[in-house]
């Protein structure tokens, strides 16, 4: 029988979503029907499991799945015997602190001898004891955002990726407690078969991920101001210099990093740099 590398990921919702669209930019073909808690890929020795994403951490740790994608807040708050091996750039977010919009809120000590309402308890006990502040912990799941209202809590502590849930319950942002994102998660001891695979989908998913990052730039410069170009947007090891039938003017290629990319823009058009392209990456192999 096949020995297949078992992949956790959530059954449901966004980070489920991220988890399919970066499997099968990875070259996996993979199909998840309504209601299906298993799949085979059918090009790759992997199987894939759609579990409860707070349940994932403890599947891997009983070896029934491998690895597993979850939120980073998800693996510290479960705190099972998992290794986080990736970080995957995707399902971004962070586990804040928030306050009714009418309520005096002049830092952490503002919570002292309050209540608060979350369900990651052990992240918010950590957080508060690392802050010297002592409030009570109603763990509870789902409708966080709703414990202020009806007096369970003076304040909450949940996900939050762009506020507006929070707005809409009457709720400010007051302190962000981590940042969070997707990230891979394994058990102890794989085998070496299936380290093998897992290693390979690792290179695939750095392929995916790197070209994300990065954009491919072609312009047209002249030729004096090739060195300033240059060491602007270096490439991986050096920019392609192609000349231009166009006398004293070259045609170079490089690729530029996703987050500085209206910066060097505008340092290139400086230099006298014309006929800017920028043509996305689908893989990069570093």
């Amino acid at each position: 029988m096949k020995n297949y590398l078992r992949i956790a990921i959530q059954k449901s919702g966004r980070l489920q979503e991220g988890s399919m669209a970066l499997l099968k930019e990875s070259g996996l073909a993979i199909s998840n029907g309504r209601g299906q808690l298993k799949t085979q890929a059918r090009n790759f020795p992997v199987e894939i499991l759609f579990l409860r994403d707070d349940d994932i951490p403890q599947y891997i740790e009983d070896k029934v799945a491998d690895v597993g994608i979850v939120g980073e807040n998800v693996f510290v708050e479960k705190n099972k015997n998992n290794t986080l091996i990736k970080r995957l750039d995707f399902a971004k977010c962070r586990l804040s602190l928030a306050v009714p919009k009418s309520d005096n809120y002049t830092g952490l000590s503002s919570l002292q001898g309050k209540n608060i309402a979350t369900s990651y308890p052990v992240i918010v006990k950590k957080y508060l004891e690392a802050n010297n502040v002592q409030a009570g912990i109603h763990e509870i799941s789902g409708s966080v955002e709703i414990a202020p209202g009806i007096g369970l809590a003076e304040a909450i502590c949940d996900i939050v990726s762009t506020g507006s849930t929070l707005l809409s319950n009457g709720l400010k942002e007051v302190e962000t407690v981590m940042q969070s994102e997707a990230v891979m998660i394994a058990g102890p001891d794989l085998s070496d078969e299936k380290q093998e695979i897992l290693d390979q989908l690792l290179f695939r998913l750095e392929a995916v991920n790197s070209a994300k990052n990065n954009k491919y730039i072609l312009l047209n410069c002249p030729d004096e101001a090739i060195e300033k170009i240059t060491s602007v947007i270096p490439g991986m090891k050096s920019p392609t210099v192609m000349p231009l039938s166009r006398k004293g003017w070259s045609s170079l290629h490089s690729v530029v990093n996703e987050n500085a990319f209206w910066e060097k823009i505008d340092q290139l058009k400086s230099f006298g740099a014309e006929g800017i392209l920028v043509i996305p990456i689908e893989k990069m192999i570093l």
